[in-house]
């Protein structure tokens, strides 16, 4: 690597702080919110980042429009900038998302989500952290290189997708369904939209994620005569508690992952009847289940299906399982391939930190990547902020992830 070129770089990144923040305060301006989550999708903010993008003098711009009628002009638009590099064979891909969730209950924020405020080192607003430090990131480090003139190792290439938040139909699933050339299995590829506070992990392998939806059903009745009844919340919550037995049936461990074990979690409760004084014939929880991928769902789903009969079977009720979401574990990214060794030297060069490979059980887009054979590495450096109020994320994080990517692209 030419140390002279990563001091221009480095330099350059630095320098360009001010400029990053602007850019994260005026996209933060513009929401994007998809249809699910009750908004008109990215075209705005895409828009906006496409016109910025041009106006620093990059010229490889390439739209992709997924179609989806119940957004803005009937599409959700996807991003592609490349930038030429001394081998063309190969690209190193940087690939972040541009929607965000909704607020939440604006009464728990600070300041108005959709104005950034920077207190104490840190850039308060929806969406900062969650991907915006990314897209950020990523795009200033092509903005650096085209800035000096320094040429990278490979192709160099941004990629902003629709869609990552509700399930990436319309983002990187569109792309790699209708557009899988635009990818090579030799191809590197960083996401940067999971990680820690410290900046020393690599995401390499996600658990399988499997949601259930159990809806008990018994007989109401007023609460004064619960013999005329079937109380199917008693029954529910003895089916809630009974499914910790889950924990015993899958306990294997696998030291890569973080919690190194599945998981096995009753987390939403509806309302059931209105009044106090009325025993409930309907109950209705859901369980987030996060299986190490050794484990297939469908032997979650069976064993769900066994602790259920036994409560059938003591309570007089019934229960209806429901699958919410059911995604099998993709393939790890070996913890040999380039793209995370690579990427272990780029953060050892810059942050000084020897970097681990782990899994996590939560899921990103790499997912996608990894199910379509091609090996991503999921890392930027975090508070996990994403989805809370008061989100932020850390200036000094967001300039330090780009000198990483100016790092790994300057390897030859």
């Amino acid at each position: 690597m030419n140390e002279m070129h990563w001091q221009t770089l480095s330099g350059w990144l630095v320098r360009s702080e001010p400029d990053m923040i602007d850019f994260q305060t005026r996209m933060t301006a513009i929401p994007a919110l998809g249809p699910d989550n009750d908004g008109e999708g990215e075209w705005d903010r895409t828009m906006w980042v496409k016109a910025y993008l041009e106006e620093k003098g990059l010229e490889n711009i390439e739209q992709y429009d997924a179609p989806d009628e119940r957004a803005k002009n009937g599409v959700r638009p996807n991003l592609i900038v490349t930038l030429p590099g001394q081998d063309e064979s190969r690209t190193i891909w940087l690939m972040a998302h541009l929607d965000v969730v909704p607020t939440g209950d604006l009464h728990l924020w600070d300041s108005d989500p959709w104005q950034v405020v920077v207190r104490d080192g840190k850039l308060f607003g929806r969406g900062t952290e969650d991907n915006q430090q990314g897209v950020t990131s990523s795009l200033f480090t092509l903005l650096a290189f085209r800035e000096t003139g320094i040429k990278p190792a490979h192709r160099l290439g941004l990629i902003l997708v629709a869609d990552e938040e509700c399930g990436s139909r319309y983002g990187l699933g569109y792309l790699l369904e209708n557009h899988r050339d635009l990818f090579h299995e030799d191809d590197l590829i960083i996401v940067p939209d999971a990680g820690n506070h410290e900046g020393n992990m690599i995401e390499v392998a996600e658990k399988s994620i499997l949601w259930l939806r159990l809806q008990t059903t018994g007989l109401q009745c007023h609460a004064s005569t619960p013999s005329e009844g079937v109380n199917a919340f008693r029954a529910g919550a003895n089916l809630a508690v009974r499914l910790q037995e889950l924990y015993e049936r899958f306990d294997a461990q696998d030291p890569v992952f973080e919690p190194p074990l599945s998981t096995f979690e009753p987390t939403r409760k509806e309302a059931n009847v209105p009044n106090i004084n009325t025993i409930p014939g309907e109950d209705v929880f859901y369980l987030d289940c996060r299986v190490l991928p050794n484990y297939p769902l469908s032997a979650v789903v069976e064993e769900v299906r066994r602790i259920a009969a036994g409560v059938e079977a003591d309570f007089g009720v019934k229960v209806k399982i429901s699958t919410v979401q059911a995604a099998e574990a993709a393939p790890p990214t070996p913890v040999s391939a380039e793209v995370v060794q690579r990427l272990k030297k780029a953060i050892a060069g810059v942050r000084g930190l020897e970097a681990q490979a782990m899994g996590i059980g939560g899921g990103t887009v790499a997912a996608l990547f990894r199910e379509a054979g091609l090996p991503a590495a999921v890392w930027s450096t975090l508070d996990d902020m994403c989805h809370q109020p008061n989100e932020y994320c850390r200036i000094d994080n967001m300039v330090n992830d780009a000198r990483v990517f100016a790092y790994f692209s300057l390897i030859g």
